[in-house]
């Protein structure tokens, strides 16, 4: 068996085709919400993400089939005045799940972040997806507090139309 990590080309029509298949089947799992990616964003996500230079895609091959994907954006940490990586997106095919393939796939998000100059990396993970969270915990990502009295961190969203 012989795994590859590939930083994606968004230029490049294999990868963008790939990044798409991979993002859509994490979508439909239950932990990215159940849902199809939209037409539209099928579409577009992949000439929009080619615009911009804050994100990054890492993508898992097995035995040159797509396996894997990590999608993240830089940010920036005020209180660290330097950049910091939010890896948006984490997903394994199921027939590639136990492989250790998310275990490869942070460490080269974690190398890049380091070649950027990066203070930290962050993440979002379900309350009731404890399969990640302890695989995050492996990796050395804990909840975010700055004072254990007032409790962690936590993520809110709202959506704009």
């Amino acid at each position: 068996m012989t795994i590859k990590l590939i930083r994606a080309d968004y230029e490049n029509e294999q990868h963008a085709k790939d990044l798409i298949m991979l993002l859509n089947a994490y979508a439909l799992d239950p932990m990215g919400g159940g849902e199809p990616l939209t037409d539209e964003v099928q579409k577009t996500l992949v000439p929009m993400l080619a615009k911009r230079h804050d994100v990054f895609t890492v993508l898992c091959y097995v035995d040159n089939e797509p396996a894997g994907i990590i999608n993240c954006i830089e940010g920036f940490s005020t209180f660290s005045s330097k950049p910091l990586i939010n890896i948006h997106d984490c997903g394994v095919l199921d027939k590639f799940r136990g492989l250790g393939l998310s275990l490869k796939m942070f460490a080269e998000v974690e190398v890049i972040a380091i070649e950027r100059g990066c203070c930290k990396l962050t993440l979002e993970v379900l309350q009731g997806n404890e399969v990640a969270k302890n695989a995050y915990k492996k990796l050395g990502f804990s909840g975010y507090e700055l004072d254990p009295t007032l409790g962690h961190a936590l993520f809110w969203e709202k959506k704009l139309k």
